[in-house]
């Protein structure tokens, strides 16, 4: 039988629906479709929104899922700088910024600018804290995803097993979902793609590489939420990374280890965006550089294709604004290292959403959480109970 959370899930699906269409999918009586959707339009989550065509007789009112009845808070917080937004509960941005913050610098400093920049967003759409329905957190690290914890983070010192959610959470007294960073640009990635494919890995190349890895709509995690740690690859050199191994592809191929060659070339590059900036130039150097990055990075993810089959892989952070260099390194040892089935009708292609992807993959985890039928039907009978 069909709770009213369920209810809930067929109403989001449709472009507005009537009660004699929810009573025919569902199987549920007219009388006890009514009960449900009076909790449903008492609790704000479904509004009666115009008239649907009339077969004869009084026209049957439209529902329709009410997403501006609560915000998701949303931080993608990056190695070297984050994006925060305000969001309805369809994933669409109010307002959003970026700004440089350290990840290093440690929880409580970041932590402290992430709270004061959520009120400064609240206020700009003229919302408050009673309008938050769930936090969502994207870190540069690897998370214990069932705890919201990282867990031994190679470039976050201080953050290890630090219970990022529990601030928000006495905050607002809503959920707060803590997930990598790269999961969520994947989510975001995958949530508006059109149309959506069946697999997706999504590659961030910043500071460092991580990857993110979609399979028939869901994030895939792992045993203990560690899958995509590809920077930790092993390669052919004994660089040594920031993790503590040697031959790490994110210590020859992350944004740091190129601006450190660049560096040692004699260029004042300090981060990604100074090796970007070379590149855009047109500094032979520095393209050089890039691609052979780009072919490194592209051996790595012809193992990834052969394993998994994606049927789209997508570029995204900050590296990816060097453009064809890294595309076509990525590219050339793609399709020379990948099977031939594995490639046939593959798409390889840079980013559209750029680092907005992370702030709609934040909003998108938090939304199928709170909006889970089983949720709302406890959010339901708490109003009940309170009633009562």
């Amino acid at each position: 039988m069909e709770s009213p959370g369920q209810l809930l899930e067929l109403i989001r699906a449709a472009d507005g629906i009537t009660r004699s269409d929810l009573a025919m999918r569902s199987g549920l009586a007219r009388s006890t479709i009514t009960h449900r959707i009076e909790s449903l339009l008492d609790a704000g989550f479904v509004v009666e929104a115009g008239e649907a065509r009339s077969t004869g007789g009084r026209p049957p009112t439209l529902l329709r899922f009410n997403s501006e009845s609560g915000v998701v808070l949303v931080a993608d917080l990056g190695a070297t700088h984050a994006r925060f937004a305000v969001t309805t509960l369809d994933a669409t941005v109010l307002a959003d910024v970026s700004m440089d913050l350290l990840i290093a610098d440690g929880p409580e400093p970041v932590l402290r600018r992430t709270m004061a920049t959520f009120d400064e967003l609240l206020a700009t759409v003229g919302r408050t804290d009673a309008d938050v329905r769930g936090v969502g957190i994207g870190v540069p690290g690897p998370i214990d995803f069932a705890a919201g914890r990282p867990s031994d983070p190679p470039i976050m010192p201080g953050w290890h097993d630090y219970p990022i959610g529990a601030r928000f959470t006495d905050r607002f007294g809503v959920p707060t979902l803590i997930d990598n960073d790269v999961n969520i640009m994947a989510l975001g990635e995958f949530w508006l793609s059109d149309p959506r494919p069946t697999s997706m890995v999504v590659l961030k190349i910043g500071t460092g590489i991580g990857g993110g890895i979609i399979v028939d709509g869901q994030i895939l995690r792992g045993a203990k939420g560690a899958a995509g740690n590809v920077g930790h690859i092993q390669t052919d050199t004994d660089a040594v990374c920031n993790c503590g191994n040697t031959g790490c592809l994110e210590g020859v191929a992350g944004g740091a280890a190129l601006a450190a060659e660049l560096r040692a070339a004699g260029y004042d590059t300090v981060n990604t965006r100074d090796v970007v900036a070379l590149v855009i130039e047109g500094n032979a150097d520095a393209i050089a550089v890039v691609r052979e990055a780009g072919r490194r990075i592209g051996g790595m993810l012809a193992g990834v294709i052969n394993l998994l089959n994606p049927e789209s892989i997508v570029i995204n952070g900050d590296l990816v604004r060097a453009g064809q260099p890294l595309l076509a390194g990525l590219r050339e040892a793609i399709y020379h290292r990948a099977t031939a089935l594995t490639t046939n009708d593959l798409q390889v292609r840079a980013s559209h959403l750029g680092d907005g992807a992370g702030v709609i993959g934040g909003a998108v985890l938090v939304i199928e959480h709170v909006l889970d039928p089983a949720v709302v039907d406890a959010e339901l009978d708490g109003r009940v109970g309170a009633v009562a």
